[in-house]
């Protein structure tokens, strides 16, 4: 059988020898064959007809219109699903090894006679023009603070044309998260490009009704940084595919970047967060150059943030208790019965009275959950000592697990004052500091003798006071050891130097 490189050998040695048999020895094939590509020229494989016909009988043939029928009624059915039914509705018929061939037949049959597929339109982005932000879960990732499981989302912002990308922790879809982690992609950004589009998440489209595209809060947003906002179509994700690619990439990173780390676990919500944004700047270390060429062109940043925080004004009623997003949290005693106003932000919520704020307490999760701080009570708990056996909220009173340590001891020593002892310290904790009255419940605990200082009153003030005015701890000056001394141990001659 003549291959290709033996015509393409015989075309260059017909070029240079005197005969044409002999350029037809040195290409190894026989003088008539060489004479017909020499006069045809082509190469072998120019001239094989293609075949157009079957060399064995269709196996299918009989069923296909069967399939056909199927594949034009449900066209997302996929071939060995086919099959699959076809052995069972023809028993021995169809051995397992003609499901390859059941499977070209269908994918020549979709690529000539099935349906039309959804068509991809590759966008031009220009520098400035549009950015695109959406909300993707983290919990998969199994991130923990400080040994605790941390369910969480991450509010994503990206420019489409540089690629550039932040984030910030959030809890929920809302529109606080929402504003906050725009606000902050913005000013950590330094400009602010001409369109934002999202999804059609119900913080930001409204969704009820096609009298308005946009919320209100979230058009007052648009408007107070002048940019235009835009919605993708319902089930149309892909019209947001900037940031959903994102998405799936930024969580590959952040794996790998956990993986690196040999730990998923951080101290505290702040450390994550600082994890995070050193993650985005890696990330970001490449687009430098494109990034450049949109800071060019981005709109200017307002003098000062917007206020999308809830207002609310609530009474603070007999329990020093305010209702806020049907969660009660604490506040002073000493404003009971006033109306206070709360703000409400995406991680926590302020209380303002008179113009002053007057606490600043993290946001609580879902509904009818209480954050009730015992520095706002303890005064009046102190004079009633029997309320606190049957206080709804007593749980919350114990701000460390030694504190309930104590006070199951104190259960257990002075059952009939333990109620009034208890106080007395988580009294101490309030106006001597929490942190120092813990580290000396912690020392006491060890030993039999340090619970009885639990127990008296006098003798844990007396203690208490001496920790507050221990030493601070001092370096240790440790002096350094001559090597001679072994030496001298193992019987060595001593090293003159």
């Amino acid at each position: 059988m003549v291959r290709d490189r033996q015509v393409r050998r015989l075309f260059k040695l017909s070029n240079t020898e005197e005969t044409q048999e002999i350029a037809a020895a040195k290409a190894g094939m026989d003088v008539k064959t060489a004479r017909r590509y020499l006069r045809a020229g082509r190469l072998p494989s120019e001239m094989k007809a293609d075949r157009h016909w079957r060399t064995r009988k269709d196996s299918f043939e009989e069923v296909w219109p069967e399939i056909q029928a199927q594949l034009s009624t449900n066209p997302g059915l996929e071939a060995q699903t086919v099959f699959i039914a076809l052995q069972r509705k023809y028993p021995d018929r169809f051995a397992d090894g003609q499901l390859r061939t059941l499977q070209r037949k269908v994918k020549h049959w979709r690529a000539t006679e099935g349906p039309a597929q959804e068509v991809y339109f590759v966008q031009e982005h220009r520098a400035g023009e549009l950015c695109e932000s959406d909300f993707t879960h983290l919990t998969e990732l199994e991130i923990t603070i400080d040994g605790h499981p941390f369910p969480h989302l991450l509010y994503h912002f990206v420019l489409t044309y540089s690629n550039w990308e932040t984030g910030t922790i959030c809890f929920s879809e809302s529109f606080a998260s929402l504003s906050e982690g725009l606000q902050s992609a913005l000013w950590q950004l330094g400009g602010v490009p001409l369109l934002h589009r999202t999804d059609r998440m119900t913080a930001a489209v409204n969704n009820l009704t096609e009298l308005a595209d946009f919320q209100k809060g979230y058009e007052a947003l648009l408007r107070h940084y002048r940019m235009e906002g835009r919605k993708i179509q319902t089930g149309h994700g892909n019209e947001n595919g900037d940031v959903e690619q994102r998405h799936h990439r930024f969580k590959r990173a952040l794996n790998q970047a956990l993986l690196l780390r040999d730990s998923r676990d951080f101290t505290t919500v702040q450390d994550y967060q600082a994890f995070l944004e050193k993650l985005f700047e890696q990330l970001n270390s490449g687009r430098k150059v494109r990034l450049a060429e949109e800071l060019e062109v981005l709109h200017t940043l307002p003098d000062r943030h917007y206020d999308s925080a809830k207002r609310v004004r609530v009474r603070v009623n007999s329990g020093s208790l305010i209702a806020v997003e049907r969660n009660s949290y604490s506040v002073s005693s000493r404003l009971i019965g006033e109306i206070v106003e709360a703000r409400v932000f995406a991680n926590h919520v302020e209380v303002w009275y008179g113009g002053q704020k007057v606490e600043h307490l993290a946001r609580l999760r879902g509904r009818t959950n209480y954050n009730v701080n015992y520095r706002h009570i303890i005064d009046w708990l102190v004079r009633k000592p029997g309320a606190f056996a049957s206080y709804r909220y007593r749980e919350h009173l114990f701000p460390t697990s030694r504190f309930r340590m104590v006070y199951d001891l104190l259960k257990d020593v002075t059952p009939r004052r333990c109620d009034r002892r208890y106080l007395e310290i988580l009294d101490m904790a309030a106006k001597q500091g929490e942190a120092l009255v813990d580290d000396a419940l912690r020392l006491l605990l060890q030993s039999d003798s340090g619970r009885q200082v639990i127990v008296n009153a006098d003798a844990f003030s007396d203690f208490l006071q001496r920790c507050e005015h221990a030493p601070d701890i001092t370096d240790v000056h440790v002096a350094e050891v001559s090597l001679a001394v072994f030496d001298e141990l193992f019987g060595y001659p001593a090293v003159i130097q």
